[in-house]
Protein backbone atom coordinates (compact mmCIF):
# COMPACT_ATOMS: atom_id res chain seq x y z
CA UNK A 1 0.00 0.00 0.00
CA UNK A 2 1.80 3.20 -0.88
CA UNK A 3 1.53 6.11 1.87
CA UNK A 4 -0.28 9.11 1.75
CA UNK A 5 1.14 12.36 1.24
CA UNK A 6 1.27 15.00 3.84
CA UNK A 7 -1.93 16.88 2.29
CA UNK A 8 -3.33 14.00 1.97
CA UNK A 9 -3.44 12.86 5.87
CA UNK A 10 -4.37 16.66 6.79
CA UNK A 11 -7.42 16.11 4.24
CA UNK A 12 -8.44 13.06 6.00
CA UNK A 13 -8.34 14.59 9.68
CA UNK A 14 -10.40 17.33 8.32
CA UNK A 15 -12.90 14.80 7.15
CA UNK A 16 -12.73 13.35 10.52
CA UNK A 17 -14.48 16.23 12.08
CA UNK A 18 -17.49 16.94 10.60
CA UNK A 19 -18.51 19.34 13.16
CA UNK A 20 -17.55 23.11 13.61
CA UNK A 21 -13.87 21.87 14.59
CA UNK A 22 -13.10 20.51 11.09
CA UNK A 23 -14.80 23.68 9.79
CA UNK A 24 -12.20 25.85 11.62
CA UNK A 25 -8.93 23.50 10.93
CA UNK A 26 -9.77 24.09 7.27
CA UNK A 27 -10.06 27.70 7.98
CA UNK A 28 -7.04 27.79 9.53
CA UNK A 29 -5.12 25.67 7.22
CA UNK A 30 -6.49 27.73 3.91
CA UNK A 31 -4.93 30.99 6.00
CA UNK A 32 -1.44 29.53 6.70
CA UNK A 33 -1.33 28.37 2.78
CA UNK A 34 -2.51 31.91 1.79
CA UNK A 35 0.49 33.63 4.19
CA UNK A 36 3.03 32.13 2.67
CA UNK A 37 2.99 29.50 0.07
CA UNK A 38 6.46 28.03 0.95
CA UNK A 39 4.90 26.89 4.21
CA UNK A 40 5.40 22.98 4.09
CA UNK A 41 2.32 20.27 5.50
CA UNK A 42 3.28 17.35 7.07
CA UNK A 43 1.59 15.15 10.01
CA UNK A 44 3.47 14.24 13.24
CA UNK A 45 2.86 12.43 16.80
CA UNK A 46 0.87 9.33 15.53
CA UNK A 47 0.38 7.29 18.57
CA UNK A 48 -2.62 5.34 19.72
CA UNK A 49 -4.57 7.94 21.04
CA UNK A 50 -4.31 9.75 18.17
CA UNK A 51 -3.13 7.42 15.00
CA UNK A 52 -4.23 10.17 12.44
CA UNK A 53 -1.58 12.51 13.91
CA UNK A 54 -1.45 16.68 14.21
CA UNK A 55 -1.25 18.91 11.48
CA UNK A 56 2.13 20.52 11.28
CA UNK A 57 3.88 23.94 9.16
CA UNK A 58 6.59 24.72 8.92
CA UNK A 59 9.61 26.33 7.01
CA UNK A 60 12.90 26.07 8.21
CA UNK A 61 11.57 24.51 11.44
CA UNK A 62 7.93 24.38 12.82
CA UNK A 63 5.63 27.65 12.21
CA UNK A 64 2.61 26.06 14.26
CA UNK A 65 0.35 23.14 14.88
CA UNK A 66 -3.39 22.60 15.45
CA UNK A 67 -4.95 20.26 17.80
CA UNK A 68 -8.53 19.32 17.95
CA UNK A 69 -9.61 18.98 21.14
CA UNK A 70 -13.27 18.11 23.03
CA UNK A 71 -14.32 22.24 22.77
CA UNK A 72 -11.49 23.73 20.93
CA UNK A 73 -9.07 23.59 18.16
CA UNK A 74 -5.88 24.87 19.66
CA UNK A 75 -3.04 26.61 17.01
CA UNK A 76 0.11 26.46 18.78
CA UNK A 77 3.56 28.15 17.91
CA UNK A 78 6.71 26.87 19.32
CA UNK A 79 8.38 29.84 19.21
CA UNK A 80 5.17 32.09 19.58
CA UNK A 81 7.27 34.49 22.27
CA UNK A 82 9.38 35.37 19.95
CA UNK A 83 6.67 36.93 17.55
CA UNK A 84 5.57 40.01 17.72
CA UNK A 85 1.61 40.28 19.06
CA UNK A 86 0.57 43.80 19.15
CA UNK A 87 -3.02 42.58 19.22
CA UNK A 88 -2.72 40.05 22.23
CA UNK A 89 -4.11 37.54 19.99
CA UNK A 90 -1.63 34.50 21.39
CA UNK A 91 -3.42 34.04 24.52
CA UNK A 92 -2.40 31.20 26.01
CA UNK A 93 0.74 29.48 27.67
CA UNK A 94 1.98 33.47 28.50
CA UNK A 95 4.29 32.39 30.79
CA UNK A 96 6.44 29.82 28.62
CA UNK A 97 9.10 31.77 27.59
CA UNK A 98 9.01 29.84 23.81
CA UNK A 99 5.61 28.49 23.64
CA UNK A 100 2.05 30.44 22.06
Amino acid sequence: MEDKSAAQQIDAILKKYDDWRGEMLTRLRALIKQADPAFVEEVKWKKPSRPEGVPVWSHDGILCFCDTLKNAVRLTFPKGAQMKDPHKLLNTRLDSKTVR
